[in-house]
């Protein structure tokens, strides 16, 4: 599966070919906000897709230059707009490990929900973030339980998200793993 159903598609420079033989077998819950704390601004949009305004917000200057992406995002709305196919290497995790094993993004789906580190998320987009991963796991087996983690988890001291108002259990409770549809 590249394009996740029922999801608006709007293409990321920002990617490029997994390496040679590589399984997509984790996946990464992030969290962000553009600006900090605030929702609904297209910032992310933008960021995504090289288009952002460096000056639209004095925090927004540490911004220039950078390539960044996701698989897809989970506005606060429970709208999910994907922008990397999923076969693809998205630039989400940076510098991470995960068991010993470095650059995650050769191997992960990066999901990013509009949020920050000190707020809880939706009903809405945990509905949603709960849809999505449950197909992205039904096309991925080898995504498990155990490889379901937070941005935190390996890039850990040097990122928090999704941070500590993020509800694993409701979400781990919600998904079903071995059900091939």
């Amino acid at each position: 599966m590249d394009l996740i159903a029922d999801c608006q598609f709007t293409p990321s420079p920002f990617y490029d070919e997994r390496p040679d033989n590589e399984q997509v077998s984790l996946l990464v819950i992030h969290n962000i906000s553009l600006p900090a704390g605030q929702y609904g601004t297209g910032d992310i949009k933008r960021l995504f897709t090289g288009t952002i305004d460096c000056n639209a917000h004095p925090s927004y200057h540490d911004l220039a230059g950078i390539k960044v992406s996701a698989h897809c995002v989970v506005y606060r709305t429970g709208e999910v707009e994907q922008f990397v196919p999923l076969t693809k290497r998205a630039w989400h995790a940076g510098l991470s490990v995960f068991q010993g094993r470095s650059r995650c993004n050769d191997y992960a789906i990066g999901i990013e929900m509009e949020g920050c580190d000190t707020e809880p998320f939706t009903d809405a987009q945990y509905q949603s973030l709960i849809g999505v991963t449950q197909k992205i796991i039904d096309s991925f087996p080898l995504i498990t339980a155990g490889r379901i983690i937070g941005h935190s988890d390996i890039a850990f001291g040097r990122k928090t998200d999704p941070g500590e108002f993020f509800d694993w259990c409701r979400y781990r409770k919600a998904l079903s793993f071995g059900s091939k549809k």
